[in-house]
């Protein structure tokens, strides 16, 4: 949450995505622009969750789970392609991206807590609501033989990742938050009459009358991030793990990892047989919202960056270096959900890369808001030290999970 609110600070003052302030950072913008755009595309271009979508939407259609590897994989495939069809029509229909991203996402997140909440309600028994409340502040010995990687991918996407944080100050921007508001936001090639971004920022005096609005603007930007971002985040792991530890057996984890058709039969089997849909499409609404999500911050983030590292690009109109981006990624994305062997592979790729990018984003964040922000909105001692404190960490969990594949690799033997 800390690293989100620093990345918006910059943004509130200057109207600039963070990533263009760190770009202005030495060794200048070519090379910071070209360093993060070839990690979003290590992190996000391979589209894992269309994958995941097309196992929830085989599994509704079939009644089973779908034999990836085998009679089935072609038909995931085609299901897959379908997902990243609609991802694309949404994504270039909007007369402001963000705000098409924010109205779908309230519909989904309705969907998606509504079921959750009444599923925890119904299923889950007191003393299960308690050990998972308990376990968030229970500190334990990490499990022996436990796949670092595996935790260095959940370590960094449980709230968004990598560059989905980074990509929030874009997301201020093109939502008129403070600077932002005159800076115009990238729409949709299919809608017409928006205010194409701007590619340099404006800044304010910090005098007295611009101060008292910028806590205005602060007060909301604390608002969005601490109830609606990082509460959320908290519900949504809490609600899934709780609903898990009541359902799934301790020590029976379904083959391939399939959690959410087991949830889904179990409640069908022992309940009501509506249940097996609606279980299952609430999965899809989780991994369908979250690969819109991707698909838009990774395309953003690489328009936005290329059009601030290379002023010849600035002659291109935004909307339509978004698209040219999207059909680019769309086309690499059927080339690797082809190439890929499941979706559990894939998405271990994008938490992987999610990690090093929070590491070296925290510093940087550090460096260009006690740089170029005025004094008076710079951010206090405490909120320094947590920058520091969160590039540390992810720090410490990037070389935990890429030494744990390093060693997979030499042994041969992943671990569980």
């Amino acid at each position: 949450m800390v690293f989100n609110l620093e990345a918006i600070r910059y943004t509130l003052y200057s109207g600039e995505p963070i990533l263009t302030g760190i770009m202005r950072l030495w060794p200048g913008p070519r090379f910071w622009g070209s360093a993060y755009i070839a990690a979003g595309v290590a992190q996000l271009a391979t589209p894992a969750l269309a994958l995941g979508c097309a196992n929830v939407v085989f599994t509704a259609a079939q009644g089973n789970l779908p034999d990836a590897a085998g009679a089935d994989r072609r038909t995931l495939l085609w299901i897959s392609y379908g997902i990243l069809a609609l991802t694309v029509t949404l994504l270039l229909s909007g007369k402001s991206i963000e705000r098409l991203l924010e109205r779908l996402s309230w519909v989904m997140i309705v969907l998606i807590f509504g079921f959750l909440l009444f599923a925890n309600v119904w299923f889950v028994p007191t003393e299960i609501w308690i050990s998972t409340a308990r376990g968030f502040f229970t500190p334990r010995l990490l499990p022996a033989g436990m796949n670092w990687a595996m935790l260095g991918v959940f370590a960094a996407t449980a709230g968004s990742g990598g560059l989905g944080n980074l990509a929030i100050s874009n997301w201020s921007r093109d939502k008129g938050f403070g600077m932002g508001r005159w800076m115009g936001a990238i729409g949709g090639v299919f809608a017409a009459d928006h205010m194409e971004a701007a590619e340099v920022g404006r800044v304010f005096p910090p005098n007295s009358e611009n101060l008292r609005r910028w806590a205005i603007w602060w007060k909301y930007t604390l608002l969005d991030q601490s109830v609606l971002w990082a509460l959320g985040c908290v519900a949504g792991m809490f609600l899934n793990v709780n609903l898990t530890l009541a359902i799934v057996p301790a020590n029976a984890i379904p083959a391939n990892n399939a959690v959410g058709a087991f949830q889904a039969k179990y409640m069908a089997d022992a309940f009501w047989h509506g249940f097996w849909i609606l279980a299952l499409c609430n999965g899809f609404w989780i991994l369908f919202s979250t690969q819109l999500g991707n698909t838009d911050c990774l395309t953003r983030v690489v328009a936005d960056t290329a059009r601030a590292g290379w002023p010849a690009l600035r002659r291109t109109a935004s909307s339509r270096l978004y698209a040219a981006c999207l059909t680019i990624f769309m086309v690499w994305g059927i080339v690797t959900l082809a190439a890929g062997d499941n979706a559990l592979q894939l998405f271990q790729i994008l938490g992987l890369v999610a990690s090093p990018i929070l590491a070296v984003g925290a510093f940087q964040i550090l460096r260009v808001n006690t740089r170029f922000l005025p004094v008076a909105i710079q951010p206090p001692f405490w909120r320094r030290a947590s920058l520091l404190l969160c590039g540390l960490c992810y720090t410490a969990v990037s070389l935990a999970a890429f030494g744990s594949l390093i060693r997979d690799l030499i042994t041969g033997s992943p671990a569980r």
